[in-house]
């Protein structure tokens, strides 16, 4: 008996995939559990395996093709089994779900057709009784033909007025010098593009063209010559899952924002310390904040929640995620219990998270079921951001960059090392003061982070 091979939903948000690589060709032989084809979910690049044993007899889809979830990929069937009917009707749907294309326009209207005549209604049926004759449409006004454009006078040097593309008899406008320097540099003034008034060439013109080889362009004009004014990227499945989120989330969420700077100088030594200890008690800021977050979560059961639209759940355990950049957009790969995690074993989980994250081989269960989520972005000199809510979440923390700042302490000025966050929170469960209380104890341990290791 024939089997479909079908997309499957290989992520629980998932609901489209494109399919980036078979890896079977038609007439292979296969058995369940072989591996048809590499998929693109929403968030990875997961193995579409074989559901039965045969042949695989058609392949309904090309690589780079985007499906729904449950479209017919593939038919995996005996050898001399009749597959017609399956390979049909998988057609048919496709046909029926291609959307309708406009009809053309009769005839495009104009460009000098008056406003009386582009909104006149359509002729209608005559009714019963006396006639009336339409007075006829205005006739457009002639537009008379705009008189050529008077030569430029020359100025007192002999040169055009700016603007002009060229000097009399087409040679090409250019400065004195520019002439001089392009004849000692042999270079050919017509290969050039002038940026002075009006097209010119001048002195920096003949210094690029020699930079350039004697073409006279920037990188950005060989791109666009090549390249033309634009380029279309496709949308990767991540970036439209990216999209729809925040749209989730940016609209309907009541959201504020509450910001705090904290005294990271302790932190920052304590680092160095451990550094200095060996690389297996290497640990970056991030490591220390998420500790610190986890640790603060427990405290704060309130803020470790989901919005349910009919409820609020509060969970007993703590599961924090951190959003990692990757080449087409971020994903949020999760720290489970991480308030029970030394933080040793949060620095070497994070580091193997985020480069499976980068290379696209994260599995579904391994961002999936966060219940708050920190986003650094400091590494990139960023001093201060708000991060958008990963709904059904409450909250994020946005991280800044760790910097020497001159504070007064105790009456006297001191230089110490600082760090901005900013806690998104959703309001629906959120209350500024619960913020508040939760970012007080999120400092209490940045500050004195001999409490993370003890």
């Amino acid at each position: 008996m024939a089997t479909k091979v079908t997309m499957e939903a290989l992520s629980p948000t998932m609901e489209e995939g494109r399919l980036v690589k078979w890896t079977k060709n038609e007439g292979d032989q296969v058995k369940a559990g072989d591996v048809l084809a590499e998929v693109e979910t929403d968030k990875a690049v997961m193995e579409l395996v074989a559901r039965g044993d045969g042949v695989l007899r058609k392949r309904l889809a090309n690589e780079g093709d985007a499906s729904p979830v449950g479209t017919l990929l593939a038919v995996i069937a005996a050898p001399d089994e009749n597959i017609d009917s399956i390979v049909g009707s998988a057609a048919s749907a496709a046909v029926a779900a291609t959307p309708p294309q406009p009809a053309p326009a009769a005839q495009a209207q104009s460009p000098t057709q008056s406003q009386g005549e582009a909104s006149a209604p359509p002729p209608q049926k005559a009714a019963a009784g006396p006639s009336v004759t339409p007075p006829a449409p205005a006739q457009p006004r002639p537009v008379p033909p705009r008189p050529p454009a008077a030569p430029a006078a020359p100025r007192g040097n002999g040169s055009t007025q700016p603007g002009a593309p060229s000097a009399p008899g087409g040679r090409q406008r250019s400065s004195p010098l520019a002439r001089r320097l392009a004849s000692e540099k042999g270079i050919q003034l017509g290969a050039i593009h002038g940026t002075g008034p009006g097209g010119r060439i001048v002195k920096r013109d003949i210094e690029n063209a020699k930079a350039t080889g004697g073409s006279g362009r920037s990188a950005a004009a060989e791109r666009l010559a090549t390249e033309g004014d634009f380029k279309d990227v496709p949308l990767t499945q991540i970036r439209k899952t990216i999209a729809r989120r925040l749209s989730e989330s940016n609209g309907p969420i009541p959201t504020f924002f509450l910001t705090a700077e904290y005294d990271a100088t302790r932190a920052a030594e304590l680092r160095t310390q451990l550094v200095e200890m060996g690389d297996q008690y290497k640990v970056s800021f991030n490591d220390i904040v998420i500790k610190a977050v986890a640790l603060a979560l427990a405290e704060h059961p309130e803020v470790n929640a989901h919005w349910l639209t009919d409820k609020i759940r509060h969970f007993n355990r703590i599961h924090v995620a951190m959003a990692v950049a990757v080449e087409d957009g971020l994903i949020t790969p999760v720290l489970f219990d991480a308030d029970r995690m030394t933080l040793w074993e949060i620095s070497e989980k994070a580091r193997e998270l985020a480069k499976k994250a980068r290379e696209r081989k994260l599995m579904p269960e391994e961002y999936t079921g966060a219940t708050f989520t920190v986003s650094n972005l400091g590494m990139f000199g960023i001093d201060q951001f708000t991060a958008i809510i990963n709904p059904p979440e409450v909250g994020i923390l946005a991280i800044g960059g760790v910097e020497e700042k001159p504070v007064v302490i105790d009456g006297s000025l001191e230089v110490r090392q600082r760090m901005r966050v900013t806690m998104s929170c959703d309001h629906r469960v959120v209350d500024g003061a619960t913020g508040a209380k939760f970012l007080q104890t999120v400092r209490r341990y940045i500050e004195n982070p001999l409490s993370l290791i003890i």
